[in-house]
C-alpha cells in the first residue's frame, strides 16, 4: 500500500469516514456538493504533493544503501558458514532441527527486511526479489527439515541468490 493509498484510506475509504462522506454527500443541499468537491480535491492534492517515499530519505539514502550491502553480506557469509567445514566437525549432513532453526531465522530476518522495501528506489523489484528468495530458499529448507528429503536442495542456492539480489536492490 503506497502513501497515497494510505492517505485516501485514512481520509475517505475507512468505514467511519466513508459513512460520514456518504451522509454528507447524500444530502442534496449545497453542503453535500461542497463536501464531495472538497473530498475529490483533497485526494488529488495528496496524490500530487507527496513524492515517492525513497525521495523523502534525501541525504539519509546512504544509510539504506549501507543496510542493503550489510544484508547481502550477511546472506553470503551465512551461506559460506553453512557449507564451510569447521575443524573438529565430523558431521556430513546437518540434522533437520538445525536446518529448521536456521531457515526460520532467515525467514524472520527477511520478513523484517520487507518492512524497508517501500523505502527502496524500486520497491516492487526489492519486494519481488526478497519474497521470491524467501519462497525458494526458505521453502526448500523447510521442506528438507520436515521431510528429510534432500532432493529439492539443488534449488536452495537459487533462493539464496535472490535474497542477495533483494538486499543489493536497496543500493540501486
Amino acid at each position: 500500500m503506497g502513501v497515497h493509498d494510505a492517505m485516501n484510506y485514512v481520509l475517505f475509504n475507512n468505514p467511519i469516514a466513508s459513512n460520514v462522506w456518504w451522509y454528507l454527500s447524500s444530502n442534496k443541499s449545497k453542503t453535500g456538493a461542497i463536501v464531495q468537491q472538497a473530498a475529490n480535491q483533497s485526494t488529488k492534492v495528496v496524490a500530487e504533493s507527496l513524492p515517492p517515499i525513497w525521495k523523502l530519505l534525501g541525504a539519509n539514502r546512504h544509510i539504506l544503501k549501507l543496510a542493503g550491502l550489510s544484508g547481502a553480506t550477511a546472506v553470503m557469509l551465512g551461506a559460506y558458514g553453512a557449507h564451510h567445514h569447521f575443524s573438529g566437525s565430523d558431521e556430513k549432513e546437518r540434522d533437520p532441527k538445525t536446518i529448521f532453526e536456521m531457515t526460520n531465522r532467515y525467514h524472520f530476518m527477511h520478513s523484517l527486511a520487507l518492512l524497508a522495501a517501500p523505502l527502496a528506489r524500486k520497491p516492487y523489484l526489492t519486494t519481488l526479489l526478497l519474497t521470491s528468495g524467501m519462497a525458494v530458499f526458505c521453502g526448500t529448507c523447510y521442506y528438507i527439515s520436515f521431510t528429510n528429503d534432500r532432493r529439492v536442495g539443488k534449488f536452495t542456492p537459487v533462493g539464496g541468490f535472490l535474497l542477495i539480489f533483494g538486499w543489493l536492490s536497496f543500493i540501486l
